[in-house]
């Protein structure tokens, strides 16, 4: 029956929508001007040390460092995903720690052939496997 159907004012339902979608645009700018995720990959034979260090959201772990043996290193990881979102992203699983991104989850601009050279100079300079998932 028409009479049990709730009425909700149009414009109530779409400042919900504008206030959601305020946050979540504003929550994606501070991501990109914070610049979440950059960072660098350090490798030092010599010292057989690993060291990664990404920015993170504004707080008390803002820096992301880890630091850990190369002998530590159990692979190099590919993932390739093709399709409408393609994904490439290129891990390094470690003893203890699991697998850690070496590459932007939303770098796209690789191509397979590129990726796949990556993770061979890397494997190489490394001396561990390559495995594809």
């Amino acid at each position: 029956p028409s009479q049990e159907i709730l009425f909700f004012p149009q414009g109530v339902v779409m400042s919900f929508y504008g206030i959601a979608g305020l946050f979540i645009s504003s929550y994606l700018w501070c991501t990109i001007l914070w610049n979440v995720g950059s960072g660098y990959d350090r490798f030092d034979r010599k010292e057989g040390i690993v060291c990664i260090f990404r920015w993170g959201f504004p707080g008390i772990k803002r820096r992301v460092f880890l630091r850990f043996l190369m002998r530590d290193i159990q692979s190099i990881r590919i993932q390739v995903k093709e399709g409408l979102y393609p994904r490439r992203i290129l891990y390094m699983e470690i003893r203890g720690q699991g697998i850690i991104p070496l590459t932007r989850t939303d770098d796209q601009f690789f191509t397979p052939r590129e990726i796949e050279q990556k993770a061979a100079e890397l494997a190489y300079f490394l001396r561990v496997p390559i495995e594809v998932f």
